[in-house]
């Protein structure tokens, strides 16, 4: 039991599933915000475009509720509602990557030295007059 112990200790003290417990975190309070966002401020302001209906109460009925049975209904309000999130998350998570992308890549560029410049090569004028001078001594 103690070298279980002491396995899940070395498991849970290891750096990834500190900064992998942070993200989940983040992520949840992130998604409260982003559902917050939709059904408290998106929501009824696309409602208000729609002439003031409540969205999320947008339903298609199969069948009305009876005496002995419930409703059946198709929740498209809640549908959108989600849609909604999920395109909000995504390009949230899209801007974080390109901005993480970026930071790295001028990270990467900022850490490369220099390199060292290239000899000139001769232009063809310097070649030609040193084939000249050549032909010149082999001529003496």
């Amino acid at each position: 039991m103690k070298k279980f112990l002491k396995e899940f200790k070395e498991f849970a003290s290891r750096g990834n599933v500190m900064e992998m417990a942070v993200g989940v975190i983040l992520a949840t309070a992130f998604g409260k915000i982003t559902s917050s966002v939709i059904n408290d401020v998106l929501m009824p302001f696309i409602g208000w475009i729609f002439g003031g209906m409540d969205l999320s109460m947008l339903n298609i009925v199969l069948r009305k509720a009876t005496e002995t049975t419930p409703a059946v209904t198709i929740g498209i309000g809640t549908l959108l509602s989600a849609v909604i999130n999920f395109i909000l998350v995504a390009f949230v998570v899209f801007l974080l990557v390109k901005g993480m992308n970026r930071a790295m890549s001028l990270r990467h560029k900022a850490e490369e030295p220099e390199a060292p410049e290239a000899p000139k090569a001769p232009t063809s004028e310097e070649l030609l007059t040193e084939i000249r001078d050549l032909l010149k001594e082999q001529n003496k």
